[in-house]
């Protein structure tokens, strides 16, 4: 609701409504609560985020630019140590081992650290989160006790050695073996050809002494798929590898230089068969094979689904880095002045310019839906490995939402970088202001943890299967009404009947047009009817592929591979556009909510916008309503404009976590001397005459 307010009073409390003495009434700008927003945006783990920004903003702990990449590797490896003295690392660790349990809590802080140094965030989630967290859910007590004290102290430093030069994503068809031998009971760990090299893995090129290593396990003459093998890796008197390991150093890469990614093989290397992290499945000493999952599919996807908060740190840590990036670039662009387009004298603001409030306002909408989005991935997280909620299911679920948030996290953040980077001109460039070396350390995050696209598919396959799920058994009735609200449907969209009736309601007005894009339900409806109806299409192209031999299968599959992705990623965004509209129900403030329901609407006709041409050619929007959506946004982008600086500071982050020269308020420095200089200029009477003026008055006097 607008607030209105006498126009003589001082501005009024949010909420407050006062006549003023000529009976009229002025509508006056909601303001944001910027405290109590900021304190919603940090989310049930309030306290620990601000630890973990406090220790984020120490100089001690920060990227120094223009370091070779040995320099940067020293200095991250000595930043590790820090975080351990300052008891930053250890929360998802077991409290009877100087953890503290609190896995949604660790990895809350943990992505705080982004924003400190890319590489320091990463280089502790090899350690702790990869490394640690690997013997912690894919081990036992036993395992725990052994080595989980020297991982969390630092005295073992350790690899996730999992991904092979040749299989990526595709964990489940690796090629290093461990086959038991039954007489000196031990495992045998071998990496057959080069392909096979464990590939791209942090700390292997110089630091790590140890390895949790995924391999094939074989035992008498059986695989039994993927499983997790803890391997010592050098000597930690001298540093050099134990016989039969070997290795190469990754070089220099596009970013994230401040950890040693390298290259490990192994030739003939005998481990103690106590070494199976045997959680979910053991070899006995007779080389019998045993586990607790009968399904090895099922039973490979849960082993790798205890290790799912390496996505859900990277969604957390590339939301920080756009709030950082958004942060600073809207602030330049509140000082920034170029062109005097209104004034003969005085230029322009950047960011009252419509074009740049569409670059960075419709981006920082996208920033809060997916902060929001991601509070509630981090809940999520939590309540599965506290064990408040952790079914099958629930594991499941789990790992569908972090596979649909992290990549539509990530690619926003590159993304923003760039805009952020492009918007603030050469300056953004520069390195001291962060966009250029932020965008090269996070490029990486869209490909580890689950290549996006890969992830996506999953996704698709999740929803397909509920698709499928939802008609299972379903009996003659059932089907026959489905079937005749498809061919409604076909009806209604295809023959221009809901475009028709839409263009009736509106009566062809643009003012109504505007108002049923601004509903809530119209939204939601819009999005959530694209989402079920890819779905829908892409499920009845494959139906019975399930009965094919292989390659058909896969042909067909393969046809529509393209069409599954998009749904997906369609859905990841309506679950970002729900969870800013719930969050939207906690907001106490009327101003803030009003400010934040614009944004929300920003983001929601954003992605209508993005996905114009579905909603044309599917019949969805009318002419009339389509040409409305840009307008609209455009009008939402002015309203949102007195609000910026709030929306950002919200975020909470100081100038020790931005570190941008052009945050610090010397452009407004800059700008003001410039003014009061050619103000001074021009009261003096010294300024020069300009030309053009001169060239007027003489064409006026010709006349």
């Amino acid at each position: 609701m607008t607030e209105v307010v006498d126009r003589a009073s001082s501005p009024a409390s949010p909420g407050s409504t006062t006549a003023a003495a000529d009976g009229a009434k002025v509508a006056v700008e909601p303001r944001v609560d910027v405290a109590a927003l900021g304190e919603q945006l940090l989310g049930r783990w309030a306290d620990i985020r601000l630890h973990a920004r406090d220790l984020a903003g120490r100089e001690v702990v920060q990227k120094v630019e223009g370091l070779t990449h040995t320099e940067h590797r020293s200095r991250v490896f000595g930043q590790l140590k820090y975080l351990v003295d300052n008891n930053a690392v250890h929360r998802a660790f077991p409290s009877r081992l100087g953890g503290s349990d609190d896995h949604g809590g660790n990895i809350a802080g943990f992505e705080e650290l982004v924003t400190a140094d890319p590489s320091l965030q990463i280089k502790a989630g090899v350690q702790w989160g990869l490394f640690g967290s690997a013997v912690m859910h894919l081990g036992t007590r036993e395992h725990h006790d052994k080595w989980l004290p020297g991982i969390m102290s630092l005295e073992i430093p350790g690899c996730f050695a999992m991904t092979e030069t040749g299989h990526g994503s595709d964990v489940a068809s690796i090629a290093t073996t461990a086959t038991y031998d039954e007489e000196t009971q031990e495992f045998v760990i071998d990496t057959p050809f080069r392909a096979a090299w464990k590939d791209y893995i942090g700390n292997a090129a110089n630091d790590g002494l140890a390895a949790v290593v995924f391999a094939q396990l074989i035992t008498r003459k059986v695989n039994h798929g993927v499983h997790a093998f803890y391997v010592d890796l050098r000597d930690p008197a001298t540093g050099d590898f134990l016989p039969g390991i070997g290795g190469e150093d990754d070089g220099i890469k596009g970013g994230l230089n401040g950890i040693d990614n390298g290259r490990l093989h192994f030739t003939n290397v005998r481990i103690p068969r106590t070494n199976l992290l045997n959680r979910y499945g053991d070899v006995a000493v007779d080389g019998t094979y045993s586990s607790t999952i009968e399904s090895p599919g099922r039973r490979f996807f849960t082993m790798l689904g205890t290790l799912v908060q390496g996505r859900v740190s990277l969604d957390g840590a590339a939301v920080a880095a756009s709030k950082v990036a958004l942060q600073s670039a809207i602030h330049y662009a509140a000082e920034r002045r170029q062109f005097n387009a209104t004034s003969p004298t005085e230029e322009e603001v950047l960011l009252d310019y419509q074009r740049h409030q569409r670059r960075l306002f419709t981006r920082l909408a996208t920033t809060y839906a997916a902060s929001f989005a991601h509070e509630q991935l981090l809940q999520k997280f939590d309540d599965v490995f506290s064990g408040a909620h952790d079914t099958d299911a629930d594991r499941q679920d789990l790992e569908t939402l972090a596979a649909a948030l992290k990549p539509l996290s990530t690619w926003h953040a590159l993304d923003t970088l760039q805009e952020c980077r492009e918007a603030c001109g050469g300056a953004g460039f520069l390195i001291e202001n962060r966009f250029a070396s932020l965008r090269a350390d996070l490029d990486v995050y869209v490909t580890f943890e689950g290549d996006n696209t890969v992830l996506l598919q999953l996704v698709a396959k999740r929803l397909l299967a509920d698709y499928a799920k939802e008609f299972r058994g379903a009996n003659f009735g059932v089907l026959a009404r489905y079937v005749v609200d498809q061919a409604a449907g076909v009806a209604l969209h295809r023959t221009g009947l809901r475009q028709v009736a839409q263009f009736v309601a509106d009566s062809g007005s643009v003012q109504k047009s505007a108002l049923a894009l601004r509903d809530e339900e119209g939204q939601r409806t819009l999005l959530t009817d694209r989402v079920q109806s890819m779905v829908a299409e892409v499920g009845a192209a494959l139906k019975g592929a399930g009965k094919l031999p292989q390659h058909q299968a896969a042909a067909l599959f393969n046809q529509h591979q393209n069409e599954l992705i998009e749904a997906a990623q369609a859905h990841a965004e309506l679950l970002q556009w729900e969870a800013f509209t719930e969050a939207l129900a906690k907001v106490d403030d009327a101003g803030t909510k009003e400010v934040l329901t614009r944004l929300r609407d920003l983001f929601g006709l954003s992605l209508i916008e993005k996905h114009l041409s579905w909603y044309l050619m599917n019949g969805r929007l009318s002419m009339q309503r389509g040409r409305t959506v840009g307008t609209y946004i455009n009008r939402l982008l002015v309203k949102i404009r007195p609000h910026a600086l709030d929306l950002v500071d919200a975020f909470g982050y100081g100038a020790e976590h931005l570190r941008a020269a052009i945050a610090t308020g010397a452009e407004a420095t800059r700008q003001d001397e410039a003014r009061t200089y050619f103000r001074q200029q021009r009261a003096s009477g010294s300024a020069p005459a300009d030309e053009k003026t001169l060239l007027a008055i003489k064409a006026g006097k010709s006349r």
